[in-house]
């Protein structure tokens, strides 16, 4: 018999244990990221270092401008500002808010039911905004704020009988009229001042009314942006865009200053605008959806006709409406649209207010005051520096990113090209519509200085671009936003 072959393995080195795989990146992880989303990122910094450079720039520039012939007329150039560090009462409301929407903004963002994220998304900056506003303290963040020399509180007595003041209003106007109106009311159609004088008369007089009315208007554009972000790109972008709304520096303007209502009553014409346009009819019920529709077209209208009699250079709201209709593509609206928006302009022109004039000697107003010596030359982008600062890191990042698709979504609107449908396209021609705006506002030269919480109206639908920022990085760019409003608010005392 043969023996039975030897079972030991033949001499010879031992195999190696097979090294285990490597870890699969998390899906969250940015390692996960391929070559081009890292690209992108870079990209984003880059941006972002940019404008970083503009402030700073600003900043510098202005600061010699000032201190060589004062001609800026700001302490803190490009901002309307103090340097002046300090702490106060609402200092740990705010960092609590930020940390809360920081951690779990997103994830509530994603899965709470769509009515209770419009709810929680204006409660959150409603938060946000008194929080940040009581850093200087109750009397001095919020109840003394319309109270100042050039506010509207200051003449309300002026209107015990409404009709006669504006009948009168334009007479008051010039630097030279007698009993010439105090600047901010000077420089709105008034329906500003009238707005407090409805408070007043109603019981809610007093400056400490008159901001809890604006910060509580005025952080209710975060629900109207929200609402027509679904309507006019998708449920998911709305989400995604929700934690940035509430977390923008331009919170820390918003609470107090009556530019945040003027930007909420704007916010709102434009979000049912864009719900007359987009709705659907409820099952079963085509003729209760027209029916919405059109009372939504109508309340646009009203809301428009109110925009342009809180602030002149609010009919530049038209061109976001334009953009409403372009991605739509209908017309539909227009005819209630107008109605709504000549019903308020009739009413302000039968009670004796014409805005053209009214327009008119503002400008002639506006060239009798500092802006005949604000250098244009610098505010046309130290303008656009305040709005960087306004706006934060993150929302200069997604704007970046609407810009790279503008091309491509602009295109699209050719009638040949059928409708946009990737929500991504339609922001990327949303967003350039409000810059449009902002933009000319610029050039005009009427907004030389003070842009911070003049541009607050547009300054609220820029950081719907953040939707398009990867989700695995919204927690870092949500913190770098509170990081600036925080400082803002802390290191300096601004003037509004």
């Amino acid at each position: 018999m043969t023996p039975d072959p030897d079972p030991r393995p033949a001499p010879g080195p031992e195999p190696r244990p097979a090294s285990p795989p490597a870890p699969s990146p998390a899906p969250g992880d940015p390692a996960a990221a391929p070559p081009a989303a890292r690209a992108a990122h870079r990209r984003d910094l880059a941006a972002v270092a940019a404008c970083a450079l503009l402030v700073v720039a600003a900043a510098l520039i202005g600061t010699a401008i000032e201190h060589a012939n004062g001609s800026l007329h700001v302490n803190w150039p490009p901002l309307y500002a103090s340097w002046y560090p300090h702490l106060g009462p609402g200092t740990p409301a705010a960092l609590a808010v930020a940390v809360v929407v920081i951690v779990h903004g997103p994830s509530l963002a994603a899965r709470l039911p769509w009515r209770r994220l419009v709810l929680t998304g204006w409660a959150a900056a409603l938060l946000w905004t008194g929080s940040l506003a009581l850093i200087d303290g109750w009397r001095t963040g919020i109840a003394e704020r319309l109270t100042t020399a050039y506010e509207y509180l200051t003449v309300i007595h002026r209107f015990d009988d409404a009709g006669a003041a504006l009948r009168d209003f334009t007479h008051h106007i010039l630097n030279n009229a007698p009993d010439h109106w105090p600047a901010h009311v000077a420089g709105h159609p008034p329906a500003a001042v009238l707005t407090f004088v409805g408070l007043d008369r109603i019981g809610l007089g007093g400056g400490g009314w008159a901001g809890v009315w604006c910060i509580t208007a005025g952080t209710s554009a975060v629900a109207a942006v929200l609402l027509a972000l679904r309507a006019l790109t998708d449920e998911a972008t709305a989400r995604r865009a929700a934690p940035f709304l509430v977390l923008s520096p331009a919170a820390v303007w918003v609470g107090t200053s009556a530019d945040g209502y003027f930007a909420a009553v704007a916010a709102w014409s434009l979000a049912l605008l864009a719900l007359a346009t987009t709705r659907p009819a409820p099952p079963r019920s085509p003729r209760a959806g027209a029916l919405l529709r059109a009372a939504a077209a109508l309340a646009s209208g009203l809301l428009f006709g109110l925009t342009c009699y809180l602030s002149y250079g609010l009919t530049l709201i038209a061109l976001i409406g334009a953009a409403v209709l372009l991605l739509t593509r209908t017309a539909r609206p227009l005819p209630l649209l107008a109605a709504g928006a000549l019903a308020v302009a009739a009413g302000f022109t039968l009670s004796g207010f014409h805005w053209w004039e009214g327009y008119r000697l503002l400008v002639e107003r506006y060239y009798q005051g500092a802006a005949a010596v604000r250098p244009y030359a610098y505010w046309v982008w130290g303008n656009l520096a305040c709005t960087v600062l306004i706006t934060g890191p993150a929302t200069v990042a997604g704007l970046r990113r609407t810009l790279a698709g503008a091309p491509t979504a602009l295109r699209g609107l050719r009638p040949s090209a059928g409708p946009l449908r990737a929500p991504a396209a339609r922001l990327a021609v949303l967003v350039p519509a409000v810059l449009l705006a902002v933009l000319v506002a610029d050039l005009s030269g009427m907004s030389k200085a003070e842009t911070e919480r003049i541009w607050l109206p547009f300054a609220v639908w820029l950081p719907a671009a953040c939707a398009l920022l990867p989700a695995h990085r919204h927690r870092r760019w949500l913190a770098a936003q509170a990081v600036l409003a925080l400082l803002l608010n802390h290191l300096l005392y601004t003037g509004w």
